[in-house]
């Protein structure tokens, strides 16, 4: 598995707050998939809420 740095946007309750995250995946899209899962079950926060920009391997 591989480290990646996610980076967006999502949206709060004041506006759109930036981002940035360290994942452990297999490949981009999963790190990506993951982003959204993480900000969806702790926020409650849908996809359409999450705006991620950027994924890039460490």
């Amino acid at each position: 598995m591989s480290e990646f740095t996610v980076r967006g946007q999502f949206q709060a309750r004041d506006g759109w707050q930036e981002f940035e995250t360290e994942l452990e995946a297999e490949n981009e899209n999963v790190a990506r998939e993951h982003a959204y899962a993480n900000f969806g079950g702790r926020y409650g926060l849908k996809r359409t809420q999450v705006d991620v920009e950027e994924v890039e391997a460490q």
